[in-house]
């Protein structure tokens, strides 16, 4: 009886495949980020989080279920955006227990500046690559793999 778990050569091929190319454009949108906003991807995604925002603001938990981080990280990426000007921290007066990120006309500078220059790269690298259909397939696999997957909101 053949193992229902094995993974066949194409498939491991696919999966390669799927990592290296994933590896390669996370290492070109940071070096464009950095070049041209002097941010990083973590930056980044902190930012356009905020920026998206109603009121340009998240509780410290939300903006963590956002990106699928970890309380620690979040915190540890906020300090370092919060020293640079980024962002700025303030506890909730509604419950002394949370803490509101906000983005700050320094980050807002920053995240409007990198936004062009980012989509740009996406478009070279991902969206003129693929036709119409292939995109429409790589969506509906997206979400249907994200289906099978829990939520990352630790």
């Amino acid at each position: 009886m053949p193992d229902a778990t094995a993974v066949s050569e194409a498939e491991w091929a696919a999966w390669r495949a799927f990592l290296d190319m994933r590896r390669q454009l996370d290492v070109t949108l940071e070096r464009q980020l950095r070049r041209d906003a002097d941010i990083s991807a973590s930056d980044y995604g902190v930012l356009i989080s905020l920026f998206e925002a109603d009121g340009k603001q998240l509780r410290a938990g939300e903006l963590g279920t956002i990106l699928g981080w970890e309380k620690s990280r979040v915190s540890h990426q906020v300090s370092r955006m919060e020293l640079r000007g980024l962002v700025e921290r303030r506890l909730d007066d509604a419950d002394a227990r949370g803490t509101w990120v906000g983005i700050t006309p320094d980050g807002r500078r920053a995240v409007l500046h990198a936004m062009r220059d980012h989509a740009a790269t996406l478009r070279t690298h991902f969206f003129d690559v693929l036709t119409p259909e292939e995109l429409e397939v790589l969506r509906t696999a997206s979400t249907r793999i994200l289906g099978t997957l829990e939520p990352c909101d630790d």
